[in-house]
């Protein structure tokens, strides 16, 4: 068995080995079978850690560079910038490379041989509405597998290959929809399961359906901060007499997972300085300041982040920014992140509602609505697309490792 199934994900990564008849995930993390998509680059070594270890080392205030949500900027204009770290220049390509490359040989050990032969998951969309863009997030990705050592690539939609894991638990013929709810994309795919339709060589008459949309979980935890955390930091403040407020743009790129580390730069320090001396309430402009200087842009995503996983269980949070201003604190809850993100599930209910009537199925017909993905633990993403399927069945799948296992299992069909 040289072959695996690799879900390279926008917030975290699995890697799927099939033995038998049966697939596992292999450990990626000490004992974890997640990985978080994390780099972190020493500035002193300039040696990359991973995952956990990567987040840590950037929250205990190490000196470096944090790179997470690397999978957003494939099919982006963001893939051919790079990032700098004391004078060193670090691509996004080469970046992912070091990621997949180390999950690649953590997976070798776990398997005891090398692995040759990929199946790599992807979103329905890696980018909306641009087939030419699309098509090129695949090859790019392709080319960053290839160069880690895999002689065979191919892809599979990640909704798929997580009903093909789900399939493996059915003792009976199911209509379903498949609504993988990820951290960069939101994937759905309409699909006949069974014990019998498992056997066939052939599942493409099964597959009625895919669509996708780029809305995910580091959207809704960039709509969190955006309502929480920025006005803190000014946004939405005057920054002159004349009224006039400071750019939206700036907020909400110190909010995006992805184009944090472009912010760190004298240019636009210089510009946050000058507001803090323009405004009438300096005091906002003051710790947008000190969060660039301590490069804590990703520490204030991780708090956001950390404040919508809370609203899952909770009616509301505070989210501590003590490390910008000792007492700083706000209060998120669980209706104003609903509203805030309201339109996000309204986007996502339209593309479920799409696939279906795709599909050239009655909506009243799916027997189970299967989800998948961290971001279907939140409430109102389960609201929004149960809300749409009344009828069907809600089965939670498993939420981070059905897309490995169902990719290991397509895997051995295509490679054994």
């Amino acid at each position: 068995m040289a072959w695996c199934g690799l879900d390279f994900g926008t917030s975290n990564s699995t890697l799927g080995l099939a033995d038998g008849n049966a697939a596992r995930l292999a450990p990626l993390e000490g004992g974890a079978v997640t990985l978080p998509s994390a780099l972190f680059f020493d500035a002193e070594t300039d040696d990359p850690v991973f995952g956990r270890q990567a987040i840590a080392t950037y929250i205990e205030g190490n000196d470096g560079r944090l790179m997470r949500s690397l999978k957003s900027v494939l099919g982006s204009d963001l893939m051919d910038q790079e990032t700098r770290l004391h004078g060193r220049k670090i691509h996004f390509q080469d970046a992912i490379g070091l990621l997949l490359g180390h999950i690649k040989l953590l997976g070798e050990d776990a398997a005891s041989h090398k692995l040759d032969s990929v199946v790599q998951g992807r979103p329905v969309h890696f980018v909306d509405d641009d087939e030419a863009a699309d098509a090129k997030a695949q090859a790019t990705l392709e080319d960053i597998l290839r160069q880690t050592g895999f002689r065979h690539v191919s892809f599979q939609y990640e909704p798929i290959a997580a009903a093909l894991h789900y399939e493996s638990t059915l003792e009976r013929e199911e209509l379903a929809v498949i609504a993988d709810i990820g951290g960069g994309t939101s994937d759905f795919s309409v699909v006949r399961l069974g014990p019998a339709r498992a056997k066939r060589p052939d599942r493409s008459a099964d597959i009625l359906a895919n669509d996708g949309v780029r809305v995910g979980g580091t959207d809704l935890d960039r709509l969190a901060s955006l309502a929480s955390i920025m006005p803190e930091l000014g946004y939405g403040h005057t920054v002159r007499n004349d009224g006039l407020k400071a750019p939206v743009s700036l907020y909400h790129d110190f909010a995006s997972w992805a184009k944090i580390n472009f912010l760190y730069v004298h240019s636009v320090l210089a510009s946050v300085r000058q507001m803090k001396r323009t405004a009438r309430n300096p005091i906002p402009f003051e710790r947008m300041e000190t969060a660039l200087e301590e490069r804590l842009g990703h520490w204030l995503a991780l708090q956001a982040e950390s404040a919508k996983i809370a609203l899952s269980e909770v009616e509301d949070t505070r989210i501590d920014l003590g490390r910008i201003e000792p007492g700083l604190g706000v209060w998120l809850d669980r209706a104003q992140l609903g509203r805030v993100i309201e339109a996000s599930m309204t986007k996502i209910g339209d593309v479920i509602e799409r696939c279906v009537k795709a599909a050239g199925v009655a909506p009243e017909k799916i027997d189970s609505l299967v989800m998948t993905g961290g971001s279907a633990l939140l409430p109102m993403v389960r609201d929004a697309l149960s809300s749409r399927l009344p009828a069907a069945r809600l089965v939670d799948a498993d939420h981070f490792g059905a897309i490995g296992l169902g990719l290991a299992l397509e895997a051995r069909r295509r490679y054994a």
